[in-house]
């Protein structure tokens, strides 16, 4: 792994959400984004070297909708940069940890994405990310 990429938000409110981070980062989101296979409209906050990305649920059954219905909005996944995701999946399954996607699926900002069960991170939620190379 490379560098921690991004650290994924869950919010009730993308607009609502956008204004309350620009005033904490002292910076407005540099891109929104929807991903409409996870049911996700998203928004990017360049933090340095990593980023925070903001989830709003686009759809009632969402894997965002019902994090927030079960545990509210906050910290949804810690997403780490690696430079080969499917070396990486094979890999990390072959050292016990639970792969929520057999096969890397497109994200958001260009990147390919890979879910680790937090039940084998200590509750984490993990995503890898490997940016799509033209």
């Amino acid at each position: 792994m490379l560098k921690i990429e991004h650290i994924g938000i869950a919010v009730k409110n993308l607009s609502e959400s956008n204004n309350l981070f620009s005033k904490l980062l002292g910076k407005k989101h540099y891109k929104t984004e929807a991903v409409v296979s996870e049911g996700v409209n998203t928004s990017f906050f360049q933090v340095g070297e990593n980023k925070i990305e903001l989830l709003e649920a686009t759809k009632e059954n969402s894997p965002i909708a019902k994090f927030i219905n079960k545990k509210g909005e906050g910290v949804h996944h810690i997403a780490y940069d690696v430079e080969d995701i499917l070396t990486e999946m094979k890999r990390l399954k072959e050292e016990g940890f639970t792969l929520l996607n057999e096969t890397p699926k497109k994200g958001a900002d260009n990147k390919l994405v890979c879910f680790l069960h937090p039940k084998s991170t200590n509750g984490v939620l993990i995503e890898l990310c490997q940016e799509i190379k033209s």
